[in-house]
């Protein structure tokens, strides 16, 4: 329908957007849900208030809309602003909640980055682009690089027209035009520096050329080595091929991570060189491929300019260029830490804090499997081959006779102290250990560790746990068998402590056994240990595209990791058990871990050598899970109270709003297409700009 020419343009655009917010509002009809969780957001950010109406404005709507997780290192906050100038429908500096709900609206569709993009561009709000709209948007965004963009070329012709019979753009044509602006913006940005026609350009001015097409999709590192390209030539200058191929890398950087990733997957050493990359990418890409000196080019700015012809690196090697928020490992922890910290004390008291917080989860996780030790123990120490020995048939009638003969639940909790007493220095020596030969043996740039050193790494946590664990584990097993003792001999005995069995051992006496120990605890650290890594990063996928696993994929993967763990221990356990307890007459004495795995198999059967097997393997998998919740919980509930608060620079929103603000930064991603400068054009420049937009839309 024609529109009166007096009509003032904001009245236009005012009932062409309230018509689109119909059209929108009828194809995609919001839930009653989104509309409360829109209101939230409004009601959250909106502090400007006029008649008892609330607005947000510029800064605040940019609170609500921009991604929470990115900051505005690549894509400036003020470059957000290009949004506000779209959901202000009536052009008064401020957005109403209606405004706010058709903005929302818009970024539920599909194609809502390019929506928004198409409504920069559609200045007059008419439905259409013409020549003169798009030329002064882009010259206004486009002057202050100092490159300048003919309009006029044939390039522009194909999509508008000649002069004096061009023709409007359509939404469609439009999304078309700007998909393509970019390769037409480098090919005459290079033309315009090769005064001489030669081909080639300086590196300071490729530098520029990159920066301005694509400076927010690069991270600040690769940005300042962009003239480093020329060392690929004698001559030191960039030609023409060289720029289109890095053109070519940054439009297919989606493609170039993937290929990387499962190039170094396959890898046996977490290294590729340009052979791999090339063979990955012939075998996953149907139609395109990379050239070789596109895959060249990935390698200089990968190296860093050192590569070779056969230089193999690592994932980590390509973050900077994959990555464009990368930072040198030393500038990220400079940046990281708000708050100056109180040095190596501070340090050293909340590691201590979080060392309680772990003897505390232990010990929670032993108490609650303890008297399902108990009843394995008892299972293990009874021998078949003595008359009347026998006083369990299994794990059910063990409990139902400790519970009836000894005193009800709290025979189950013999031995719990010192058990509890071990926990905390037997948890630490282990993880410490592992965790150190581990670090030791981990390549720092694949990120990866040779499956042996892993086994190396569990056994040695496994093997200087026995210093603390084996006066604790004789100790308790005493402790748990009291209550048989005092049964067989009629109730004479009287009952003792953890410090007479101490006083009775004497301190050498309280490593008998050490050895089955070891046998026990090492394979038992080697299996655990490999099993719960390989569960977390093979099976649940931990790392895989930034993955981080939940709660309850951590206590599956450290409940299923102890199970195998456990079992396959069980005749060390079972030795270690008989070992450690006191003999009573008529028993068989053993002499050592050899001589009782012999004697055992010899008169009982190999069936005995896994007595408790199934009642060690339900308290080892659980006790793993318990300890590891208990952690989570008091890390949650209880954080470290003197530690630097983190500074959130902006209110983080729920994660429901998340597609709809990745929507909005791909809105702003094909404007900086155009120009990395896109919507930071200060009033000096509008103002020289004001001749080219038409009189009708100023």
């Amino acid at each position: 329908m024609a529109q009166s020419p007096q009509e003032p343009l904001s009245s236009r655009l005012s009932s062409t957007l309230k018509a689109t917010a119909g059209s929108l509002t009828s194809s995609v009809k919001p839930a009653e849900s989104e509309l409360a969780r829109w209101r939230r957001t409004f009601e959250r950010f909106a502090k400007e208030e006029i008649d008892g109406q609330k607005f947000l404005n510029p800064s605040q709507f940019i609170d609500a809309i921009a991604p929470t997780d990115e900051g505005f290192s690549k894509i400036k906050r003020e470059q957000y602003g290009n949004l506000f100038r779209v959901a202000d429908s009536a052009r008064r500096g401020l957005v109403s909640f209606e405004d706010f709900v058709v903005f929302e609206t818009l970024l539920k569709r599909p194609d809502a980055d390019y929506q928004l993009a198409f409504q920069v561009f559609d200045v007059d709000a008419s439905g259409t682009i013409d020549f003169d709209e798009f030329k002064a948007v882009l010259s206004a965004n486009t002057a202050a690089s100092g490159i300048p963009f003919d309009f006029d070329c044939a390039w522009m012709k194909l999509y508008v027209g000649k002069r004096g019979d061009r023709h409007v753009l359509g939404y469609h044509e439009f999304t078309q035009l700007i998909k393509g602006y970019q390769g037409e913006r480098l090919r005459q940005a290079f033309h315009y520096f090769d005064a001489d026609g030669d081909g080639y350009i300086n590196p300071e001015e490729f530098q520029r050329i990159i920066v301005e097409i694509a400076g927010h999709k690069l991270s600040d590192a690769v940005l300042g080595r962009l003239p480093t390209l020329c060392t690929l030539n004698p001559g030191r200058r960039i030609s023409y091929s060289e720029v289109i191929a890095f053109h070519n890398i940054i439009r297919e950087m989606d493609t170039v991570e993937r290929i990387i990733e499962h190039a170094v997957k396959k890898s046996k050493d977490g290294r590729i060189d340009i052979s791999d990359f090339l063979d990955e990418a012939a075998g996953s890409m149907r139609y395109g491929m990379f050239t070789p000196m596109e895959a060249n080019i990935i390698w200089h700015f990968a190296s860093r300019g050192n590569a070779g012809a056969g230089q193999r690196l690592a994932l980590a090697d390509f973050q900077a260029l994959l990555d464009a928020k990368w930072q040198p490992p030393e500038t990220a922890s400079i940046k990281q830490p708000t708050t100056v910290s109180g040095g190596f004390l501070a340090e050293a008291a909340q590691s201590t804090y979080n060392f309680i917080q772990g003897g505390i989860a232990g010990g929670l996780g032993a108490y609650a499997v303890y008297p399902i030790d108990l009843v394995k123990t008892r299972l293990q120490n009874q021998r078949s081959t003595v008359v009347g020995e026998v006083l369990y048939r299994n794990a059910f009638d063990c409990i139902k006779k400790v519970y009836t003969n000894e005193g009800g639940v709290r025979a189950f909790y013999r031995g719990v102290l010192p058990q509890l007493v071990g926990v905390a220095p037997e948890k630490a020596i282990k993880l410490t250990v592992n965790e150190l030969v581990r670090k030791k043996a981990t390549d720092p740039e694949t990120g990866r560790i040779p499956l042996l050193m892993e086994i190396v790494a569990g056994g040695s946590a496994g093997g200087c746990q026995v210093v603390v664990t084996n006066p604790l584990e004789i100790i308790k097993i005493r402790l748990q068998m009291a209550g048989e003792i005092t049964r067989a001999e009629g109730g004479t005995a009287v009952p003792r402590g953890a410090l007479h069995v101490i006083k009775q051992l004497g301190l050498i006496g309280l490593y008998k056994g050490a050895t089955a120990c070891f046998a026990r605890d090492i394979p038992f650290s080697m299996i655990y240990f490999t099993a719960y890594a390989h569960l977390k990063k093979d099976v649940f996928r931990e790392g895989h595209h930034g993955k981080v696993l939940s709660f309850g994929e951590l206590l599956l993967a450290a409940g299923i990791a102890g199970m195998p763990a456990a079992y396959m221990t069980t005749p060390a356990d079972v030795v270690k058990t008989r070992l450690q307890s006191q003999a009573r007459a008529g028993q068989t004495v053993y002499k050592g871990i050899i001589d009782g795995l012999s004697k055992i198999s010899r008169e009982e059967g190999l069936r005995a050598l896994f007595k408790g097997g199934l009642a060690r393997v339900i308290r080892s998998s659980p006790q793993f899970a318990v300890t590891l919740a208990c952690y989570e919980l008091l890390h949650k509930h209880f954080p470290y109270p003197y530690a630097p608060a983190p500074v959130v620079h902006r209110p983080v929103l729920s994660a429901h709003q998340e597609i709809s603000r990745i929507r909005a930064r791909n809105a702003l991603r094909i404007l900086l297409d155009c120009s990395s400068r896109f919507g930071m054009v200060d009033s000096s420049t509008a103002s020289k700009r004001m001749p080219l937009i038409p009189k009708s839309l100023r």
